[in-house]
């Protein structure tokens, strides 16, 4: 009698809940949206955050920015903050070079977050932060594969590219982190490079993009709204430090083998490393190796074609004369 006695009042109970359904949701909707506000003003106060500009503007502009979760992590006062500036009518593309572990990555990651946190109606761990708005948040960064699919690591890198590219706009704010890694040096760069391009020529979007290809530089020179920033580094009797600190201008050096060092590469191999990269260096190349030796040896005797060449006066051969010269050519190199 008691158990059944209970299980109708219990349905009553579930009846009349019903009935007020769109209020509870109602109510739990406004309260979940105050536990947001709460949470992100109690984060705000306790950790020196500041309101933001958000307007319609395109302009990108952070003073002293800070990630927001890499900050708690580390002892108070140790984060260095870093300044941010995109405009699409002037520094469009920043392209950052520099030291592994330097923290490239850090900064690209903790523009974007800035980014969704002042659009979401946030305050944001910065000095004072100017945000044009974004239509989308773009990013490209670290490495997986989809092996279930057929898709290498390289592939799904090349995947998530191509969509950046084709659905990007002026509007969006694209982050690249090592575009082009997977694959040889050669095909890399060219991807990387191309890839520059296009975001600078076709899209016009707010881009951050690290790279450990230095020959991606040079685009400053023929790209007018590309600036080239690197991660500043201190070097001392063989040690490095990273400082943290984005600078103007881009690096020559990424300091791979130190970090493989620091990272607990046996003596030996860090060593050997060193040697050969002193060899491709100095463009000596590695011998037999066909897959590394980029370079001819500087004291490779010279052939008959290059002595040939080498005689060879230009500006004063003509046509005719230039046929009879490859013919001659071709017959010394058979």
């Amino acid at each position: 009698m008691l158990a059944a006695r209970e299980a109708e009042r219990f349905a009553e109970l579930v009846r009349e809940v019903a009935t007020q359904a769109p209020a509870l949701a109602a109510a739990g909707a406004a309260l979940a949206v105050l536990d947001v506000c709460v949470s992100l003003a109690e984060v705000a106060l306790a950790h020196g955050y500041v309101r933001p500009l958000v307007d319609d503007g395109t302009t990108i502009e952070i003073s002293e920015g800070r990630h927001p979760v890499i900050e708690r992590l580390l002892p108070s006062g140790e984060f260095v903050p870093n300044d941010c500036r995109l405009d699409p009518g002037a520094e469009q593309l920043l392209l950052i070079t520099g030291p592994n572990m330097a923290g490239k990555s850090t900064y690209m990651r903790q523009v974007a977050q800035l980014v969704v946190l002042a659009q979401m109606g946030s305050f944001v761990p910065a000095k004072a932060a100017t945000i044009g708005l974004c239509d989308r948040v773009f990013t490209r960064v670290g490495a997986a594969d989809s092996l279930s699919t057929g898709d290498s690591t390289f592939m799904v890198e090349m995947r998530e590219a191509a969509a950046i590219l084709s659905r990007a706009t002026r509007r969006s704010l694209v982050v690249l982190d090592e575009v082009g890694r997977g694959t040889s040096t050669f095909d890399g760069v060219s991807i990387a490079w191309a890839v520059c391009e296009f975001l600078h020529d076709a899209v016009g979007a707010r881009t951050l993009f690290a790279t450990h290809y230095h020959e991606l530089v040079a685009l400053a020179e023929s790209r007018p709204r590309v600036r080239n920033f690197s991660v500043a580094v201190r070097e001392h009797q063989g040690e490095i430090a990273f400082l943290r600190r984005l600078v103007p201008g881009g690096a020559s050096r990424s300091y791979g083998i130190e970090v493989a060092r620091l990272a607990g590469l046996p003596r030996s191999v860090v060593a050997r490393a060193r040697q050969i990269l002193g060899r491709l260096e100095g463009g000596a190349g590695l011998g037999a190796s066909p897959q590394l030796s980029l370079m001819v040896p500087v004291h490779a005797t010279p052939t008959a074609v290059e002595l040939r060449l080498r005689e060879l006066d230009l500006d004063r051969t003509t046509p005719l004369e230039a046929l009879a010269i490859l013919t001659e050519l071709r017959l010394l190199s058979s």
